[in-house]
């Protein structure tokens, strides 16, 4: 079993001590909102189609991929946000169906190859990634896990969307738009995050021995993780020591990627753990934050805070 290091410095001790019908899918329960537009026809136009046949074609395949992918803008938990992924990959999917059964002239045949692949990149990166945006939408929050959808979900189509437009045909424009991503933040290697109540002549030093940052929660006994004693942010296989500890404490820790610098969380990726013994008053650790056979602490999950 691998645990965790956690020695004592200075006092004699050891702890122990120390991721071909064109139609909309059924809407799930946990989404809300009214329903996608009727499906298109399920008898393809007679081809080879030129740009203002083509460009009809298009506008019932967006009518019907626009009222699934709207559902992201609605969703209200992780788990509906998980369907609602589901049911743009199954629209997607057919969408693509429907696609594959139309014949184009010689002029649009790139755009109208180039269209069904970025439609099927889109579906897969949907389908692949269900449970890890659903993680994720409980450690960030459901509303910012969704707009990074959405992104991904233009990010995807875009290439064909733009050889679509220098040929005057419309696609995607009703497509949900969340805006830009926020800006990326990343405080420095030891940087205190907070420091309140009481202070001492403890201290810890810690090494991030793992591959993401982390912001560790020196939190005093009896008090619950959101209100630390002090909160340090290391990052990834940095160390850091923090000084002027007071009391008996417990280690919180929480890593991950995308930090949010307001709510002082993680946006994906999440993980949280409890050092399960408790840090004595007055005295000096080190604590190395990477699983080991030959570690003497042990750690438990906990809830997000």
């Amino acid at each position: 079993m691998k645990r965790w290091v956690a020695l004592c410095a200075g006092i004699g001790l050891v702890v122990g001590c120390g991721a071909e019908p064109l139609h909309t899918p059924e809407p799930s329960a946990s989404a809300t909102g009214s329903a996608a537009p009727a499906p298109a026809s399920s008898v393809p136009a007679a081809g080879p189609l030129g740009a203002a046949a083509y460009q009809a074609e298009l506008r019932r395949i967006d009518q019907v991929l626009t009222g699934s992918a709207r559902r992201l803008t609605r969703v209200r938990t992780a788990e509906g946000l998980a369907d609602s992924m589901s049911t743009v990959a199954e629209t997607l999917n057919t969408v693509a169906i429907r696609l594959a059964a139309l014949t184009v002239t010689t002029r649009l045949n790139g755009v109208h190859e180039l269209l069904k692949e970025r439609i099927g990149v889109a579906a897969a990166q949907l389908t692949s990634s269900t449970q890890k945006t659903e993680d994720d939408a409980r450690c960030s929050g459901v509303a910012y896990t969704s707009q990074q959808v959405q992104r991904r979900l233009r990010t995807d189509l875009k290439p064909a969307i733009v050889q679509l437009q220098r040929l005057k045909l419309s696609f995607g424009k009703a497509l949900p738009d969340p805006g830009p991503a926020p800006e990326p933040v990343r405080p420095r290697n030891g940087d205190i995050l907070v420091r309140r109540a009481a202070e001492g002549t403890g201290q810890v030093k810690i090494t991030n021995g793992t591959t993401h940052d982390v912001a560790v929660s020196i939190v005093g006994d009896g008090q619950p993780p959101g209100e630390p004693q002090v909160m340090v942010y290391i990052q990834s296989t940095k160390t850091t020591t923090v000084k002027r500890i007071g009391g008996t404490y417990h280690l919180y820790f929480k890593s991950g990627s995308d930090w949010d610098q307001s709510e002082r969380k993680f946006r994906a990726d999440c993980s949280f753990k409890k050092f399960d013994q408790t840090f004595g008053r007055n005295q000096g650790w080190q604590v190395n934050l990477q699983p080991t056979t030959q570690g003497n602490a042990d750690t438990t999950e906990v809830e997000a805070y």
